[in-house]
């Protein structure tokens, strides 16, 4: 009897010691060597788009709001192109309704990026679909699944290390299309580089002149 208690006991003790020692540090299988290779910051296509019932009257001021509100989020999501797809099957109304919706688009600051393409659609009125493609950050869930940090005997980090600064990134970025690609340099101050030469060729300060509290050092003696 107390042979078979002692066997349990062990039995017990054995299975607690291997739940505590868990899986290595980096987790199981071929892990990434760094974290930046574990997380990047990777975009999620969408679209935004709004449907429109074809009105032989043109285009209802409510209407005209819902047009307007896209344009402002298009610009906004600075998107290379705003759709209009008609429906299919020549219908002379559907088309006129189409051209307005691209004459609205275009005196609401969208001209020279609209495109308008056709839909197979199942009746000739069907609604003018207008929208554009859009970009989302993906944000990982950091922390769904935890290793032991002390395994570390294959010099791994956590798997869940770079997890926060990927997730963070990808929720502040005000543009996700900076991901794919960065947005191009703004061309350099012309006037202001002259002016610097200039005084670098005098022999003259070439900094920008700073306000008297700057300059005598009172600003940072503010505290004092």
């Amino acid at each position: 009897m107390i042979r078979t208690s002692l066997l349990v006991a062990a039995a017990v003790s054995a299975m607690a010691l291997s739940a505590c020692v868990g899986a290595p540090a980096g987790g199981i299988g071929p892990a990434p060597l760094t974290s930046t290779q574990r997380f990047t910051l990777q975009v999620e296509p969408g679209v935004d788009r709004i449907a429109l019932a074809v009105n032989e009257q043109g285009i209802s001021p409510t209407q005209q709001r819902a047009v307007y509100d896209l344009v402002r989020r298009f610009s906004a999501e600075g998107a290379p192109v705003i759709r209009i797809e008609a429906p299919s099957g020549n219908d002379p109304v559907a088309n006129e309704f189409a051209f307005r919706v691209r004459t609205a688009l275009e005196t609401m600051g969208a001209g020279g990026r609209v495109q308008v393409v056709a839909y197979s659609a199942p009746d000739p009125r069907a609604p003018v679909l207008v929208g554009f493609d859009t970009a989302q950050a993906s944000i990982p869930q950091c922390g769904s699944s935890w290793t032991n940090l002390t395994r570390t005997g294959n010099n791994e980090t956590s798997a869940n290390f770079g997890c926060a600064v990927t997730a963070n990134l990808a929720a502040q970025i005000a543009n996700p299309r900076d991901i794919v690609t960065p947005r191009a340099m703004m061309p350099g101050d012309a006037g202001r580089r002259a002016v610097v030469f200039d005084n670098y060729r005098k022999g003259e300060a070439t900094a920008a002149t700073q306000e008297e509290l700057v300059a005598n050092r009172r600003v940072s003696q503010a505290v004092n």
